[in-house]
């Protein structure tokens, strides 16, 4: 179980999701007119006993104008048609092993006790749940399989409306995220490849570089072997020119995170002065012939020559950078760049590695204010990151991304690609999943860092019953939640809330 879960207990819903059946039947009964007398009122007195069966049966016969006698062998005909959804109890057994016996497991139903009893004869692996129950008089649990009614109590509901993903909801809201992310690039070691909109493949040092950076683990990452300048490709570049020329974007980065010799980089920001155009504008390429600029380029060559004290040197580009801030040229991403937040990600950076006062008099308000003006706006699981890394550094506090961001991880742990840089003349976008997966984990402890959240109150857990029948709701724990298909029958006994607490303590 994850250290950072707040929730103990899980609540299935067993039609429609721990098990599945067929409303087809081989009697003249439809499948929409076996779906409506299940949500009759004369089908709930039956589920809750207050009615036998085959009063239940001679009731919806005059009421739907069908023999009683055909509403019995429908229902036989559904009956026979369960079968259990083997794939998500696999998940569900998978998330209970590795909780440390923390997590508890319930099955509930909206079913008649006859009912009840012919589905525990399905095969299926009763014991993975610490309590299986049909609904009883008057209780009223969760009737009519409401998602919106959990969420009243203050659990957390999931529709079951796609397996694929209820299991990650399950896997993000049990799991930890950073633990989930670091196995995910454990188990993708120098396999971290870039890869564009088009579904091609790139090897290139860029983002291995930032993936070292926000890492901290060179045996994750393929690199070029280089001393002084970098090539944004690994081998044949693709989608370009067969000749593509070194640049100072993927050198100024390279310099800064692999920590060259000083000689090395003084005499490589040397050659990089030869490549200011006459507006002062540091360029991208080291190639006259190929005069090409981009805002992220220049605060990424800014980092490297206020790395080594040399910033001064720059002082024109260091301007039409803030310009560009002050005006938000960024909002459409760049040249180079997809997104606003890699334009914010990188000053921040610079910022950061800087660590000059003068600098930070200069640049820092203002990003603070452009930054805040980002909050809560859309982005993939990269911007995200990107938005929530510059934030924690300029102790924004960023909840609302934060919340954006975790339900974005996928099954395997990483999370979804997200795009940091395009082609210049194609416009073709190119990203990198374990780019992503690591600037979130980074994102995630630094908000952590930065923003602890107040101590929770202890919460005293009750014993639990092993008792195969339903447990009341007020001795559940109070951190669960519940999945379940969604419908909006109404709920009255959910309104006696004298009866029931709020469960305020589920919120995620």
């Amino acid at each position: 179980m994850s250290s950072t879960s707040n929730y103990t207990t899980l609540i299935f819903d067993i039609g429609d999701v721990l098990f599945s059946w067929s409303p087809q039947t081989k009697t003249s009964i439809s499948s929409n007119a076996l779906r409506k007398i299940l949500s009759s009122p004369t089908w709930t007195d039956y589920e809750r006993g207050r009615i036998s069966q085959a009063e239940c049966y001679i009731r919806v016969g005059g009421e739907f104008s069908v023999d009683p006698i055909e509403v019995g062998r429908a229902f036989q005909d559904a009956r026979d048609s369960l079968q259990s959804n083997e794939e998500l109890i696999s998940v569900i057994r998978h998330l209970k092993a590795r909780s440390d016996g923390m997590l508890r497991v319930f099955a509930m139903s909206n079913i008649s006790a006859p009912d009840y009893e012919v589905l525990r004869t399905k095969p299926a692996d009763w014991s993975l749940f610490d309590g299986v129950g049909e609904r009883k008089p008057n209780l009223g649990f969760l009737q009519g399989k409401n998602v919106l009614s959990a969420r009243s109590l203050g659990m957390r509901g999931i529709v079951f409306d796609d397996h694929h993903k209820v299991v990650r909801a399950l896997y993000n809201l049990l799991g930890d995220p950073v633990e989930r992310g670091r196995q995910y690039l454990t188990v993708n070691t120098k396999k971290l490849l870039s890869v564009t909109e088009n579904g091609i493949f790139l090897r290139e040092n860029f983002a291995q570089l930032l993936i070292l950076e926000a890492t901290d683990n060179r045996n994750l990452v393929n690199l070029t072997d280089t001393h002084q300048t970098w090539n944004f490709f690994q081998g044949k570049p693709l989608l370009t020119t067969e000749e593509f020329p070194f640049d100072l974007d993927t050198t100024s980065l390279g310099l800064t995170v692999m920590g060259s010799p000083e000689d090395v980089a003084h005499s490589v920001m040397d050659d990089m002065l030869d490549y200011i155009d006459d507006d002062g504008i540091i360029q991208t390429y080291f190639d006259h012939r190929r005069p090409r600029f981009d805002p992220v380029v220049c605060v990424n060559a800014l980092t490297l020559f206020y790395s080594y004290g040399r910033g001064h040197q720059l002082d024109r580009t260091l301007h039409w950078v803030r310009e560009v801030l002050l005006h938000r040229a960024y909002l459409d991403g760049t040249r180079y760049y997809a997104t606003p937040e890699c334009f914010l990600y990188f000053l921040g950076r610079l910022l950061e590695i800087s660590n000059d006062v003068y600098l930070a008099a200069y640049i820092k308000p203002l990003l603070i204010e452009r930054v805040r003006e980002r909050i809560g706006t859309d982005g993939d699981a990269l911007a995200l990151s990107m938005r929530l890394r510059v934030c924690a550094y300029l102790g924004v506090r960023n909840d609302v991304d934060l919340r954006t961001l975790l339900p974005l991880q996928c099954e395997d742990g990483g999370w979804e690609i997200g795009w940091i840089y395009k082609y210049g003349s194609s416009g073709i976008r190119i990203g990198n999943r374990g780019l992503t997966t690591s600037l979130a984990m980074k994102a995630i402890l630094e908000m952590q860092q930065r923003f602890p959240s107040p101590p929770r109150p202890l919460l005293r857990c009750p014993q639990f019953p092993s008792s195969s029948r339903l447990i009341p709701l007020h001795n559940l724990l109070l951190s669960a939640f519940f999945v379940a298909r969604a419908t909006l029958q109404p709920l009255p006994a959910l309104l006696q809330r004298a009866h029931w607490p709020v469960l305020d303590e589920a919120e995620f």
